[in-house]
């Protein structure tokens, strides 16, 4: 028989927590309420030894998950079914237990009078501010089915367009980690070969090569050292980027970066014509969506600039006011939502901003790998080339002096 752990509270407030065994989660649920005990807490225990994680099966909830949970549960409310209803078919057919849970304890709170909304928040890892707030405006409206339709549509075409951005950046880093093994390889294993064969030469080496052969011999001795630098590198380089004033100074470093700067630029003003148009649409009041956008922006410049551009907007300023100000949105993107804002129809605007710069970011990518592969094969080339080469010029060299 299963055994499920718990935590909750009694009826009078004090905590319990402990393990139950019963036959099914519902089961352990009903004995736990006889007991007078309300879980906020309720999982099956999981077998000691060795365990095999099968993606799907736990551990985290996917943005794919969560697309494919609001599509059906929008279908299914659009069909005319209870909240409560719904939450029951959907989180009994979750492969994903923790998942599975969270769907579970969402439905009890529904049921207990809580709004699907508050429910949700209970979960702010699975289920964000903007997703909430989304869901919120969608119950007060009572156009759940749409809001839910269209959150899902949102989600959608910010994971494509984050896989993109992550592919573009993911490339080059994954090439220069190849070679740097090839080159310790070569150091390490290659180069020795050919020093124990110079030492017969019985003439000084060039100097290249002779280069070559102490690089060698001191990542051999010192590896400890090389290690230890890359890698007190990265941990500060870390450490630097989780405090405020390091996260700002790389953030808009990165901004200011050639090439990739441009990427994350249009990227951003993507994302946030995207989720702002979302919003709007939904009925959220314009300050609550500026708040939340500049939260998920994942730059601290460009969330600094919106929120300065959200207390403008509360102090009786247009939008594209202090957007234009920041100098951190392109002027086209200013004019137009000026125009949006002009016409009225500033979400509609906001969508076709978002739809040209989705394009722009397609195209920006595709042209940054197609010059990106042959600078890396360039870069391969020359550095692996360039070993080989400094390691032959004393043979060469004999060669040369044999045939002279």
């Amino acid at each position: 028989m299963p055994t499920f752990t718990y935590e909750g509270k009694t009826l009078s407030g004090e905590p319990r927590k402990g393990e139950i065994e019963a036959v099914s989660m519902a089961v352990a649920n009903s004995a736990l309420r006889r007991q007078q005990i309300i879980t906020s807490r309720l999982a099956e225990k999981k077998a000691g030894g060795f365990a095999l994680k099968i993606p799907g099966l736990g551990g985290k909830v996917t943005t794919k998950e969560i697309v494919i949970f609001t599509r059906q549960f929008a279908t299914m409310i659009d069909a005319g079914l209870p909240l409560v209803q719904c939450l029951e078919i959907l989180s009994s057919q979750q492969q994903n237990q923790l998942f599975k849970t969270i769907l579970t304890e969402v439905k009890k709170n529904v049921e207990g009078g809580s709004t699907f909304a508050d429910a949700l928040r209970k979960h702010p890892k699975t289920f964000d501010d903007l997703y909430v707030n989304l869901v919120a405006a969608g119950e007060v409206g009572g156009i759940l089915d749409t809001i839910l339709s269209r959150l899902a549509g949102f989600m959608e075409k910010a994971e494509k367009l984050k896989g993109k951005i992550k592919g573009a950046l993911m490339y080059p880093l994954v090439i220069c980690i190849i070679a740097g093994i090839i080159v310790a390889v070569l150091l390490l294993y290659v180069v020795p070969i050919f020093q124990n064969m110079f030492a017969d030469f019985g003439s000084a080496l060039p100097a290249p090569t002779q280069f070559v052969v102490n690089l060698s011999e001191g990542l051999k001795k010192y590896w400890w050292l090389f290690a230890g630098i890359i890698t007190g590198a990265g941990v500060g380089f870390r450490q630097f980027y989780h405090t405020a004033k390091g996260r700002v100074i790389v953030d808009d470093l990165i901004l200011k970066a050639p090439v990739f700067g441009d990427l994350i630029r249009k990227t951003a003003v993507a994302r946030f014509t995207r989720t702002m148009a979302t919003m709007m649409a939904s009925g959220v009041p314009i300050l609550e969506a500026l708040e939340i956008v500049a939260k998920t922006a994942g730059n601290k410049t460009i969330e600094s600039a919106i929120m300065k551009t959200r207390t403008a907007l509360s102090q009786g300023k247009t939008l594209a006011e202090p957007l234009a100000e920041t100098k951190v949105f392109p002027s086209m993107v200013v004019q137009m939502i000026a125009v949006g804002e002009s016409t009225g129809a500033l979400d509609a605007m906001l969508s076709k901003i978002a739809d040209f710069y989705e394009e722009e970011v397609d195209q920006a990518v595709d042209t940054l790998m197609s010059l990106i592969e042959p600078a890396l094969m360039a870069f391969l080339g020359v550095v692996v080339g360039g070993l080989v080469i400094t390691m032959y010029l004393p043979i060469f060299k004999l060669a040369g002096a044999a045939g002279g």
